[in-house]
């Protein structure tokens, strides 16, 4: 398993990470192509809502940094009784150096310390880096989803919803 260079860090997110949670997910949106978030986002709105996910106990958001600057991030909320659901962003710059894989590691044992029975996702099908990333933690592919996310461009993309049994 690849272990994240000895310069990033993974913890819980605080309050003063949120900025950078918002810097990652700008950077990442501004890609155009791996998460839902849309660039620009609303910052205001963004805010709120982390702050309101970092004061919840049945979540858990984790923070990957270099020095002081979020370059990644995951978090996990409950959406049905014993069902959580993932997010991550990765920058750019930090892909395929095991900053993920860490993230979803701490994010797993995490989950399986709680009562829930299952972690979900959505993965846009043509991203298939997070795919194998996903997969090589043990999630598996649960159907596919045609046409099924609307970007602000109008096109269409498939998604693949995925879930790991805990």
């Amino acid at each position: 398993m690849k272990r994240p260079s000895s310069n990033v860090d993974i913890a819980v997110a605080g309050e003063s990470d949120i900025e950078g949670i918002i810097d990652l997910h700008s950077a990442v949106a501004a890609e155009m192509r791996w998460i839902g978030i849309e660039f620009p986002l609303d910052r205001a709105k963004r805010r709120k809502s982390l702050e309101a996910s970092l004061q919840r106990d049945d979540s858990l958001a984790l923070v990957a940094r270099a020095g002081d600057v979020v370059v990644a991030e995951l978090s996990l909320w409950p959406t049905w009784p014993g069902l959580l659901f993932l997010g991550m962003a990765v920058a750019a710059d930090f892909r395929s150096q095991g900053v993920g894989t860490a993230l979803m590691q701490r994010g797993i044992d995490w989950a399986r310390t709680t009562k829930n029975h299952k972690i979900g996702l959505e993965v846009f099908a043509h991203n298939e880096a997070a795919i194998a990333l996903y997969e090589r933690h043990g999630f598996v592919r649960e159907g596919f989803f045609r046409s099924h996310t609307r970007r602000r461009t109008g096109e269409l993309w498939d998604s693949i919803p995925m879930g790991l049994l805990l």
